[in-house]
């Protein structure tokens, strides 16, 4: 089974229990480090922990890596833009809506 299978059934994050949510993705991306869709999915939950710095920083990341994958690319930008809304900076969310745009 893919470490993205495992990861679509991780009962802990339908719990609503994020933080073994982080912990199950940190393992996954110890073993692909390069897993644009991980990497997404980290930011996804950094956010919702209320922490917009590392999650605008991993969706940075997996945009980089997102080659190919306009959708994803697209969803960063998005998530970004979450993350700079939740820390004040309404001209950078802006900015990043407009990048998400493109895609």
């Amino acid at each position: 089974m893919s470490l993205l299978r495992c990861l679509q059934k991780d009962v802990s994050y339908k719990q609503g229990n994020l933080d073994n949510s982080v912990a199950t993705i940190e393992r996954a991306l110890r073993i692909e480090p390069r897993n644009a869709l991980l990497l997404y999915k980290l930011a996804s939950l950094r956010l919702q922990q209320g922490q917009p710095d590392l999650a605008e920083n991993l969706a940075k990341k997996s945009e980089l890596l997102a080659e190919g994958n306009a959708n994803l690319k697209k969803q960063n930008w998005l998530l970004i833009a979450a993350a700079r809304e939740q820390m004040g900076d309404h001209a950078g969310a802006k900015e990043a809506r407009k990048k998400a745009s493109r895609f």
